[in-house]
C-alpha cells in the first residue's frame, strides 16, 4: 500500500533568520485540493494532461493507492473510527474492483482516439501527485493538517513533512544569495556563473509537470526550458517561485519572508516595462 512520501531539497535563512523550505511531495491525488487551499505555500505539480496514459496506467498498477483508514460512516467531516477487518477487506476489494475498471474504461476512450488530458481523469482517484512545494511559513499547514481531525492521506504527509522539517539544518545565506533547489555540489562545480544555475534550477523544477527527471542530467535542456517557459506566450512562470534570493531583513515579498522568488523580480521588471 502507498504512503506519501516527503523530502526537502533545499533549506535556507536569511541573516535575520528567516527560514525558505522548499519540499518534493509524493502523496494520494484524492487530497490534492485539500493541499492547494494553503496558499502562502508556491507549488508545482504533475500534471494529468502531461502524462501518457501508459504511464499514468503504469503508476497506478505499480503504487497501489488505497485509502489509508476505512472509516466507519457517521455524521461530520471526520470518521474517528475504522471499520472492522472483514468490513476493510471487502472495502478494499470493492476499491480495486473500481481501480481496474477505471484502467480498463481508461484504454477503451484511448482506443476511440480520446486524448490523455481527458482519459487520465478517470485514473486520478487511484493515483498519486508529485508537487514542488517551497515557503517560508509552514506553521498554519502543519497546525491544521497535523491535527487528528485531518483526512488520514494529508495527515500522514504533514506529519512526514514536520518530521523532515525539524530534522533539516537549513543553509545559511547572505544577503543576496540564492536558494537553489535542485543543485547538487556538481552542478555549482561545472557551472561558475549564477544566473546559469539559477536557469538550471528553474528547468527542473518545472519537469515536476511531465515527471522527467528520470536520472537524467542535461544542463542545456534544463537552460533551455527556462528559456521557454519565460518566452512562451503566456509565460509559465510557476516554476520560477522556488528559486528565491535572500532579503537583508524580513521584508514580505509576495507569499514570502525574508526572500524574494525569482517570479517576483521577472514580474516587477515586466510591470515596469510596460508602465
Amino acid at each position: 500500500m502507498f504512503h506519501p512520501q516527503a523530502a526537502i531539497i533545499a533549506d535556507s535563512t536569511n541573516i535575520t533568520g528567516d527560514r525558505l523550505t522548499t519540499f518534493v511531495l509524493t502523496y494520494h491525488r484524492m487530497v490534492h485540493s485539500e493541499f492547494m487551499t494553503h496558499r502562502m505555500l508556491s507549488k508545482n505539480s504533475s500534471s494529468s494532461r502531461a502524462i501518457p496514459v501508459e504511464k499514468m496506467i503504469k503508476l497506478v498498477e505499480s503504487q497501489e493507492v488505497y485509502p489509508l483508514h476505512w472509516g466507519k460512516n457517521q455524521k461530520g467531516m471526520s470518521a474517528q473510527k475504522e471499520v472492522t477487518e472483514a468490513e476493510i477487506k471487502a472495502a478494499s476489494a470493492v476499491w480495486q474492483e473500481a481501480r481496474l475498471d477505471a484502467i480498463r474504461h481508461a484504454r477503451r476512450l484511448v482506443e476511440i482516439g480520446i486524448h490523455k488530458q481527458v482519459v487520465n481523469r478517470l485514473l486520478e482517484p487511484f493515483s498519486t501527485i508529485t508537487v514542488i512545494c517551497s515557503g517560508t511559513e509552514f506553521q498554519n499547514f502543519f497546525e491544521q493538517r497535523c491535527h487528528p481531525d485531518a483526512q488520514p492521506e494529508i495527515q500522514d504527509l504533514a506529519n512526514k513533512m514536520k518530521a523532515a522539517y525539524d530534522a533539516s539544518q537549513p543553509q545559511q545565506l547572505a544577503a543576496g544569495e540564492w536558494h537553489l533547489p535542485l543543485i547538487k555540489q556538481e552542478d555549482i562545480d561545472e557551472i561558475s556563473d549564477i544566473n546559469e544555475l539559477v536557469k538550471v534550477a528553474v528547468g527542473r523544477c518545472a519537469r515536476v509537470s511531465y515527471l522527467n527527471h528520470d536520472g537524467v542530467r542535461s544542463l542545456a535542456d534544463d537552460v533551455k526550458l527556462h528559456d521557454r517557459l519565460l518566452t512562451s506566450k503566456p509565460a509559465h512562470l510557476s516554476p520560477f517561485e522556488h528559486v528565491a534570493i535572500a532579503l537583508p531583513n524580513s521584508e514580505k515579498r509576495a507569499n514570502f519572508t525574508g526572500f524574494q522568488a525569482y517570479r517576483f523580480d521577472i514580474e516587477r521588471n515586466q510591470l515596469t516595462k510596460s508602465a
